[in-house]
């Protein structure tokens, strides 16, 4: 591969929803420009892109992966992201290092909820973009009803839509595109130029006029012209539509069939000349600096700032971290430092990475994006830079990961690997966390859905050889009591040598202020207070455990005051179990309750949907606090039991047809209805007594 300087360098996210054709069209740019010498196809599991065995299982892109196409002494990283919304960590990753954002969508399905996800986030990163209608050969395709579709969607958003490629041809006779800047037309995959046919030359007149008058829009000095002459040179054209198009005014649509490569070339050339480089990006990339924030100069002769967007563990190669250069430049063989982790990183085997295919480079250059292997320290959201001229880059924000599950190691050497594998697969992908829950004593780990979630299982087993189970987490309920009660218990055991005796008696009641409070009100000589201590610890140990459902108990004040002691048989064990057994006592004359915690959630859904949402939140025991309203959507605010909560992400999927999300916190404990209590309770006496057999039978 030559070497590309920053102004000859393109950054462009394909996004869309999943199925739209992204790793075909990539694929097809690849044979279009010579770099494969057959075209790869996502059902063989032969394509540059899909290089991952659990992405051949699927048959569905899961990982980011960076495609460099060579073309017209350009070089474009096509950063091909997955599309479904189980992944949409990858998503935000590639569009956080992209200069531009290409949208696809399908002929037949038209705009989908990928493709509102995928708008969504490129907004969030205030990139330009792209719409191209893809599948144009299929039956049933529709290239004026899709584009009437997108204009409408662009137009809600503040946008226009703009033509610039019409078909010849659909369905199974689709053959070529025309291009409205140049007005020529690119046959089959585009290396094949032509007159624009009879039949189009109307259109293609109207669309060509639409393009000059957007283009006079960019600069005031074109729309004089144009307004003088009543047209613009091709070249004058180019330079005013990029104008619009960076500041994101105008969204340029195009057609293609990937599949067939029909428009690949055509496609490439205006990524070119309408997409900004490293030099024009319109989000002026920010990094915090010694001395605030600074912004970066995308030359090589400027301080070194880069960005890691995305680490994967290659069982040949080891790890391979991937990274976007934003000012400055990267030797091979050198060193860099690691600002985030403070830590100096030898770089050697640095390569651009072209699927699974490695191309070694003795330099990036400032705006590019390459892969460095074998770094110890670096991990996912890291910046590197100068030692003498700190600088770091800000993660994007990724949505919190609110589908659980429970994590058990399947053998007992996967116990002694699971912390440091899920550790892993955590830096890896940002939209993964794993908790050990203090209350249910469990491992949880959290992701986006259910494939999510399997998919890093598989991983684990497939690139750690660790092999996890799941089951549906437990909800860290707790006890408590509702009233004052009291109880007294006395524990004698009598067998040989010397005895056990205790007798402790005690009172307990509700404590609003605190978590536990312990005192006495010991007279007379009935009981030293030399045995509080055990009776507290005792009580304690039982508090942790749970005394009557298997949870912690909190907001209890114990009061001792009285016992029996014998001067042989005492002793602090005694007393210990005495505290625990007259507490229970005392809990089940108390009122005792099972508490909740109760989440604030905000679900923001399609106004269409309101009305399903709303009724399925109140048969979960849900509380609406109140709606809002944004962009033809309803936000709406519920205080719901984290219990009902569990899978909520799937099935709000299933009620919004993918378009709802929602946020979660914590808000509360809240008392849990008997009739929910009950079967808890049952449950937790029955797991004890299996534990007794279990043992009575060692």
């Amino acid at each position: 591969m030559k070497e590309y300087t920053t102004e000859f360098l393109r950054n462009i996210a394909l996004v869309s929803h999943g199925g739209a054709g992204k790793t075909m069209l990539a694929e097809a740019f690849l044979h279009a420009t010579g770099a494969t010498t057959r075209l790869g196809k996502v059902e063989d599991g032969t394509t540059a892109s899909d290089y991952d065995d659990e992405e051949h299982r699927r048959k569905i892109s899961i990982y980011s992966s960076v495609i460099p196409i060579e073309h017209r002494d350009h070089k474009i990283n096509i950063i091909d992201a997955p599309g479904y919304t189980d992944f949409v960590g990858e998503i935000i990753s590639a569009l956080s290092v992209a200069d531009g954002a290409v949208i696809l969508v399908d002929a037949v399905s038209g705009i989908e909820v990928g493709t509102e996800l995928a708008w969504r986030y490129a907004d969030e990163f205030n990139l330009p973009r792209f719409f191209v209608i893809n599948k144009m050969d299929r039956d049933n395709a529709n290239f004026e009803e899709t584009y009437d579709a997108i204009e409408a969607f662009v137009k809600a958003h503040g946008k226009r839509a703009i033509k610039v490629h019409l078909p010849i041809g659909e369905k199974a006779g689709f053959k070529g595109v025309v291009d409205i800047i140049g007005m020529k037309s690119y046959l089959g995959d585009g290396k094949t130029t032509a007159d624009i046919p009879a039949d189009l030359k109307e259109a293609a007149e109207a669309a060509h006029f639409a393009l000059v008058e957007a283009a006079a829009e960019g600069e005031d000095e074109l729309m004089e012209k144009y307004l003088e002459n009543g047209s613009l040179t091709d070249a004058e054209m180019v330079r005013g539509l990029e104008d619009v198009v960076y500041a994101g005014a105008f969204v340029p649509v195009f057609c293609a069939a990937g599949g067939h490569e029909v428009g690949a070339i055509a496609l490439l050339n205006d990524i070119i000349d309408l997409m900004p480089s490293p030099l024009q990006a319109t989000s002026a990339r920010v990094a915090k600096g010694k001395d605030g924030d600074e912004h970066l100069k995308p030359s090589d002769t400027s301080p070194l700032s880069a960005y890691v967007w995305k680490t994967t563990a290659d069982p040949f190669v080891g790890k391979m971290t991937y990274f976007r250069v934003f000012s400055g430049s990267v030797q091979a063989d050198g060193h860099i430092w690691n600002q985030t982790r403070g830590a100096d990183e030898r770089v050697s085997g640095l390569h651009f990475q072209r699927g699974k295919e490695a191309i070694p480079t003795k330099v990036v250059h400032a705006g590019d994006i390459a892969v460095v292997s074998k770094l110890t320290v670096t991990v996912t959201g890291d910046s590197f830079c100068d030692k003498g001229h700190p600088l770091t880059i800000e993660k994007p924000k990724f949505p919190a990961a609110l589908y659980r599950v429970a994590i058990t190691p399947k053998s007992q050497a996967d116990a002694a690997k699971i912390s440091p594998t899920l550790t892993r697969l955590c830096e890896e992908d940002m939209t993964l966390v794993w908790v050990n829950d203090p209350i249910t004593h469990e491992t949880v780990l959290q992701g986006m859905g259910d494939q999510h979630i399997d998919v890093a299982l598989h991983r684990a087993q497939t690139k750690f050889q660790v092999g996890l189970a799941t089951h549906e987490p437990r909800v860290p309920y707790r006890e408590g009591i509702t009233r004052k009660a009291s109880g007294q218990y006395r524990h004698k055991k009598q067998s040989g040598g010397s005895g056990q005796f205790g007798e402790v008696h005690l009172r307990i009641e509700p404590l609003p202020t605190a978590d536990f409070e312990f005192t006495d009100e010991l007279v007379g000589m009935n009981l030293s207070k030399s045995y509080l201590p055990p009776i507290e610890k005792g009580i304690k140990a039982t508090m942790e455990r749970g005394a009557f459902a298997g949870y912690p108990m909190s907001n209890v004040k114990v009061i001792v005051y009285d016992g029996k002691e014998h001067e042989v048989d005492s002793k602090p064990l005694a007393f210990e179990i005495a505290g625990r057994e007259a507490f229970k006592l005392a809990v089940h004359d108390a009122g005792p309750v099972l508490f909740e915690p109760i989440m604030t959630i905000r679900v923001t859904v399609p106004d269409a949907n309101m009305g399903d949402v709303m009724s399925d939140l109140s048969t979960r025991r849900g509380r609406v606090q109140g709606t809002d309203s944004e962009h033809g959507n309803t936000i709406i605010v519920a205080h719901v039991p984290m219990a009902e909560l569990l899978r909520y992400t799937t099935q709000l999927r299933s009620i919004t047809g993918g378009r709802g999300y929602f946020t979660m916190d914590f808000d509360h404990y809240d008392t849990v209805p008997s009739h929910i209590t009950g079967p808890i309770i049952e449950a937790h006496k029955k797991e004890m007594e299996a534990k007794k057999e279990e043992q009575g039978g060692m």
